[in-house]
């Protein structure tokens, strides 16, 4: 393990170990919510509760898809945690209705939510930026699919361009099977996806912090069964192979950092994220495919993971997450 992530890990535990628990107050766990990936922000959110309550904290649940956000208003929370993924939680949506209650929250702020659930938006500012992501375009109804073919070749993936989990993801082999792929996403997504498929490592890095003072976690590699991925293999199964160190040799992983790191500050991510990034077998380039700005807390999640190799366990990482929320109420009354 680098000086850095000991650095941070003990920065971490110095930061808990001032830190008075009451002082958090009452603390509201956002969780379940509307998306598809509803079923794992349960999974996310209980996880985080259990872990705030076992630490002191006077933490209380609140399901955005049972309730009303706008009841939020109405039970005196001082802080929350976002443990919401997809749309309605992730996209902007949420925080923009936080800011308006002056009610400090986990992760990032509305523009960059916005921006890093939409796969198009975000690729956009990479590119602008000079970060190497696969070559994509966007698809309709009308979409020339050979044109798709010749241009981003083949395999290619074509997906939502708002969803994560892997939902509605198809991975296209020939021009045939495009037509379908396209109605499979479309049917989740008004806006659909597709990029040239990189074939090679995948990878993951968590990332902490805002602006200059922003860190890179230890990147993590996953090797799911047969290749794939899927909500299935993310989440429940444990055939996934986890990799933490990667095995990959330092400079690379440095190079992965790196690159997350500038992907991160790029969309002006704060608090925390995690990058996912496909190495390329024949070059050994690294290529940006999204930012997750609220990732996931279960027991196959990747951030505790890399956060534990740097020193920090889950119920301190959830822990420290929250504390983050203390600097937006102090700049929020200065």
């Amino acid at each position: 393990m680098s000086k850095q992530l000991m650095d941070w890990g003990q920065r971490v535990q110095a930061q808990l170990a001032n830190l008075d628990v009451k002082s958090l107050g009452r603390v509201g766990v956002l969780l379940g919510g509307r998306s598809g990936e509803r079923e794992i922000s349960l999974m996310s959110g209980n996880g985080v509760l259990e872990a705030l309550r076992a630490k002191g904290v006077d933490a209380h649940d609140f399901d955005t898809g049972l309730r009303c956000p706008t009841e939020l208003g109405k039970e005196k929370f001082d802080r929350v945690f976002i443990a919401l993924h997809g749309r309605y939680g992730e996209d902007g949506t949420i925080q923009g209705l936080l800011e308006l209650l002056n009610l400090p929250y986990t992760g990032s702020g509305v523009l960059a939510s916005a921006l890093a659930i939409d796969k198009i938006a975000t690729k956009q500012i990479w590119i602008s930026n000079g970060l190497s992501t696969p070559e994509f375009e966007e698809l309709t109804p009308a979409s020339d699919w050979s044109a798709v073919v010749k241009k981003l070749g083949l395999p290619l993936i074509v997906k939502p361009a708002h969803e994560g989990s892997s939902l509605g993801l198809t991975k296209v082999k020939s021009v045939d099977e495009l037509p379908a792929a396209y109605q499979l996403a479309a049917g989740l997504d008004k806006k659909v996806i597709a990029e040239t498929c990189i074939i090679g490592d995948e990878l993951t890095c968590p990332l902490v912090g805002q602006g200059d003072t922003a860190e890179a976690l230890p990147v993590i590699k996953i090797i799911p069964p047969q290749a794939n991925y899927d909500f299935h293999n993310k989440y429940f199964s444990d055939e996934t192979q986890y990799l933490c160190p990667t095995g990959l040799a330092p400079e690379v992983n440095a190079q992965v950092q790196a690159l997350a790191l500038l992907a991160y500050k790029a969309l002006g991510c704060r608090t925390w994220g995690r990058a996912d990034v496909m190495l390329d077998q024949k070059t050994g380039k690294p290529y940006l495919l999204e930012m997750n700005t609220s990732p996931g807390m279960t027991s196959h999640s990747l951030v505790p993971m890399a956060a534990k190799t740097a020193g920090v366990v889950y119920a301190d990482l959830v822990l420290w997450l929250l504390s983050q929320t203390m600097q937006q109420k102090e700049s929020a009354s200065t």
